[in-house]
């Protein structure tokens, strides 16, 4: 890798048009599965570690109200649930649909609004159209600054099951990994993907052993997921508490915002092939064994596991290089989000809505590839100040559910106008994709 070269981001184009490159634009010399594993290194971090507390979130009693039942509609209800969020908002609408819409190359909520910018130049509609694209962007910061927190968090909690001494640390240890994160941030996206890779990649082999592991006392947990009637009998039978489980479920989608914002750092197709053929069956099965791990015990036993499913589901003999592996893919969750939050800072200088700063870009090859120190050194003080206020990952669920929600309803709108203005899909085709969307958010 070449050494980072400094450059002044006022380049901008004409019309807000950005400089980033093509998409592919020096990513085949990397190689596609090159770029496809450094993809699973940096850009599936965030929603790799939705196992560690989606599942648990969904069931938990949140300000007062009392948690869901735990019994086979729910269990059934919430995984059906988990299930299609990720096919509906994950598959379908980021990686089938709107990284499509790129602008040369670069993805995230500014590049959506730069298209729209670019090629509805006069409109009159355009002006609630920016202000929606800037508060998407204020909201990934936001997922930016609490997603190493609640991630890093929510593993180094697990170092409770291993010894009862790491109480009183957990905090501590969390800042020590979150420092040492943003401070080898310079290196460059590339280093840290070929670092992480391989990784993440022996994380989400382990999540899909470990979930094998108790999907075969229970074999049938798998069409139950897959049948979406388990989810309409949920709210059927609970109403009102299975909207608001809702939202925790969306914990299991926190970091496809970040799929489309890294988009620039690694390509549309390495980021496609990866989810689809690695890193979504590995989730599935995390999520089926966590189920069927509560399923097959008594109503009692049930009640204790689903407290904290992910670890309790990891057997005693391995449990300690788990929970470190598990340490090590939170701190991976957390670039997901940092990447993106440089791309979307270029992004926001190229359009004219923040100050010039200094960019680094660190690949010779990927000029996507950047690190910005003003925002890495903002990010680091935010999440540390969060982990010392909320200090636990708990606590921070509900922020970190309103952050995604929004950032992905806002791209659901940019998204419609992209349909309709610069694509010119007929209504027939663009409706029912817009509305199932928007059901969905």
């Amino acid at each position: 890798m070449s050494e980072p070269v400094e450059a002044d981001a006022a380049a901008a184009a004409d019309g807000g048009e950005a400089t980033a490159p093509v998409e592919g634009h020096g990513h085949h010399q990397g190689g596609l599965i090159a770029l496809a594993i450094g993809a699973v290194g940096v850009v599936f971090g965030d929603i790799g570690t939705s196992p560690l507390y989606a599942f648990r979130e969904t069931f938990a009693s949140h300000h007062g109200a009392p948690g869901i039942h735990v019994d086979p509609v729910h269990i059934y209800g919430v995984l059906s649930l988990v299930f299609w969020s990720m096919m509906i908002v994950v598959t379908f609408k980021y990686v089938l649909t709107i990284m499509k819409a790129d602008n040369k190359g670069e993805g995230g909520s500014l590049a959506l609004l730069a298209l729209i910018n670019r090629k509805t130049e006069g409109a009159s509609w355009t002006a609630p159209i920016v202000l929606l694209g800037v508060f998407a962007t204020a909201l990934f910061y936001g997922d930016s600054m609490i997603t190493p927190a609640m991630s890093v968090l929510s593993a180094t909690e697990g170092l409770t099951y291993v010894s009862p001494v790491f109480d009183d640390f957990i905090v501590p240890i969390a800042l020590v990994i979150l420092i040492g994160l943003f401070a080898i941030q310079s290196r460059g996206t590339e280093t840290v993907g070929k670092l992480f890779g391989p990784i993440m990649i022996v994380y989400f082999l382990t999540l899909a052993g470990l979930g094998l592991l108790h999907i075969v006392k229970l074999p049938s947990v798998l069409f139950q997921m897959l049948n979406p009637l388990n989810a309409i009998n949920f709210f059927i039978a609970d109403g009102f508490r299975a909207f608001i489980a809702m939202g925790s479920v969306v914990l299991a989608v926190t970091g496809a915002e970040a799929l489309y914002a890294d988009m620039g750092h690694f390509g549309r197709k390495p980021i496609g092939i990866s989810w689809l053929s690695f890193v979504l069956p590995c989730l599935l099965l995390n999520y089926m064994g966590q189920g069927a791990m509560v399923m097959s015990v008594s109503p009692e036993q049930a009640a204790e596991l689903i407290k904290d499913p992910f670890f309790l589901m990891i057997p005693d003999a391995i449990r300690i290089p788990v929970v470190i592996l598990a340490v090590l893919a939170t701190i991976i969750a957390s670039q997901a989000v940092i990447s993106g939050a440089f791309s979307l800072t270029q992004m926001a200088i190229q359009l004219g809505f923040v100050p010039r700063m200094s960019i680094k870009h660190t690949s010779a090859a990927t000029a996507g590839q950047i690190y910005i120190p003003v925002v890495n050194w903002a990010l680091m003080i935010a999440v540390v100040l969060l982990v010392l206020f909320f200090r636990s990952s708990t606590n921070l669920a509900a922020a970190y559910g309103i952050a995604v929600t929004g950032a992905v309803t806002i791209d659901t709108i940019l998204l419609a106008v992209v349909l309709f203005s610069l694509w010119k899909w007929p209504a027939w085709k663009s409706v029912p994709l817009i509305a199932l969307f928007f059901l969905v958010d």
